[in-house]
């Protein structure tokens, strides 16, 4: 935009201001570098202030970042300081809520719910493309301020909202408070304090949590250790979010604006943006039932292939149809009607397809793939994997396709061949499952390709505990009366 140009630029010979590639590099690093600290540093607030505690933290620093972003008047180094604030924020909270989410959500809605957390992304980016399109054309430094400073709205909204929401019950046995997890899980069941219901699930979950936590207090080291097949997880979590990150879609966003007009469009790059958002918010839409009814494997599976095919159609076609012949200015200004729109066509089917599948999916893996232990330090390296290669597709994606064009989307066609390899032979199904259940399943050593049919024994040998529980207290005549129960 031309104020924030004029305002953190440098001036030209022929008089007129520019960013430089070195500022755009500092002012786009660090965010990136933000996010990727934050989502290791939420590990270490999550187990001490809580889930919710956290969330409050969290939100209060990227609050504090976007405040110093929209206070900004010409200094740059201002400007990036408030970037790297905010990006702490962003980079715990996008670690903190699917860990928050996973562990108060029920087992038949938790993949619902984890889906709903990237909708939810969606829904924010694309109102963001809304606002820049509606103020980029301001004289004044209200273009920049505006977008950047309606971040305090949601950044308030997360303060005060948290307030509301009760802490995970399960951190709450975990740390040993057991009367407020019986409250929080009656809250989250509907039911009054004293139904049975709930002196069953807590009981429940203090069995399969005290199963987790033999052994102490867990080490970042022990993610990676072999006990509980912890290695495999956290490598699961990690390769899932590597692999989503070099799905291809990003690209299609840091350098969609040069693509689109090699294609002949004459559309505004904040018209493209505003398209690809809309694309994104559709897509993800399906995934709230799919994820749920496909399961995890088969949405990967599926969406890997989808997303494959887009590669390698929009960049064979692309390259043989839309390759540089000229000068760059010859090239944005050639029209080959036939291979733009299959460019087009194919480069909107694929962000479809990543919204879908993609997009939502290895959230929800991580979401549910740890016991509590080490749940924070396992996402949180899952988390910092996703921003640490957003961060090197953002900085070396433009430089590869200016040297290769469309032929770089065949890079993400191999990646999405081996995320569907990877897939088959190392991700299990964990739809339908308790947390806990996962981490028998886990343990259990069920080949991922058998996971679908696999049927937990933990939850039984709960029950079964609690049962003898019962009738050594003679609690079954206290089922009859709530009154005899709450006394």
């Amino acid at each position: 935009m031309p104020d924030f140009i004029r305002r953190f630029g440098e001036l030209g010979p022929d008089g007129e201001y520019f960013l430089s590639s070195s500022r755009q590099s500092i002012i786009t690093s660090l965010l990136s570098a933000g996010t990727f600290v934050g989502a290791l540093a939420q590990a270490f607030t999550s187990d001490r202030f809580g889930r919710r505690g956290s969330i409050l933290i969290w939100s209060g620093i990227f609050t504090a970042g976007v405040a110093v972003q929209t206070g900004t008047e010409y200094s740059i180094v201002q400007m990036t300081i408030g970037r790297f604030i905010a990006g702490l924020g962003v980079g715990a909270l996008s670690a903190i809520v699917p860990l928050y989410n996973g562990e108060t959500a029920p087992k038949a809605l938790r993949g619902t719910l984890l889906v709903l957390y990237q909708l939810q992304i969606i829904v924010g980016i694309f109102l963001s493309y809304i606002i820049d399109l509606a103020t980029h054309k301001i004289p004044s430094s209200a273009s920049w301020r505006v977008p950047v400073g309606l971040q305090l709205v949601w950044g308030t909204i997360m303060l005060s909202g948290i307030l509301f929401l009760p802490e995970s019950p399960r951190h709450l046995l975990g740390t040993g408070r057991r009367e407020e997890a019986c409250t929080v899980v009656a809250q989250l069941n509907g039911v009054p304090l004293d139904d049975p219901l709930v002196q069953d699930l807590v009981s429940e979950l203090e069995y399969g949590i005290a199963q987790e936590n033999e052994g102490g207090k867990a080490t970042w080291a022990e993610c990676f250790s072999s006990r509980n097949m912890l290695w495999k997880r956290t490598m699961n979590g990690m390769m899932l979010q590597f692999v989503q990150q070099l799905n291809g879609q990003n690209f299609y966003y840091y350098y969609g604006d040069t693509f689109f007009k090699s294609a002949g469009t004459n559309l505004d790059p904040y018209v493209i943006q505003v398209i690809l958002g809309a694309v994104s918010v559709i897509g993800t839409v399906p995934a709230l039932r799919l994820i749920e009814t496909w399961g995890r494997r088969r949405s990967l599976m599926v969406g890997a292939l989808l997303e494959a095919g887009c590669s390698l159609v929009a960049g064979v076609v692309g390259h043989l149809t839309l390759a540089p012949t000229g000068t760059a200015k010859e090239l944005l200004t050639k029209r080959n009607k036939s291979g733009g729109d299959v460019l087009i066509a194919f480069a909107v089917l694929h962000v479809f397809s990543f919204s879908v599948f993609w997009g939502p999916t290895p959230w929800v893996y991580l979401g549910e793939s740890f016991p509590l232990r080490v749940r924070p330090k396992a996402i949180a390296l899952g988390s910092a994997t996703n921003w640490f290669w957003n961060f090197l597709l953002s900085f070396f994606a433009p430089r590869i396709a200016a040297k290769i064009g469309p032929l770089i989307l065949l890079i993400f066609f191999g990646m999405l061949l081996f995320g569907y390899v990877y897939v088959y032979f190392f991700i299990p199904e964990t739809k339908g499952l308790t947390l806990e259940e996962v981490d028998e399943m886990y343990t259990s050593g069920v080949k991922p390709w058998n996971s679908s049919t696999w049927k937990p024994h933990l939850g039984e040998k709960a029950r079964q505990r609690v049962a003898e529980m019962h009738k050594a207290e003679g609690y079954e005549d206290k089922r009859v009366s709530p009154t005899e129960s709450t006394a």
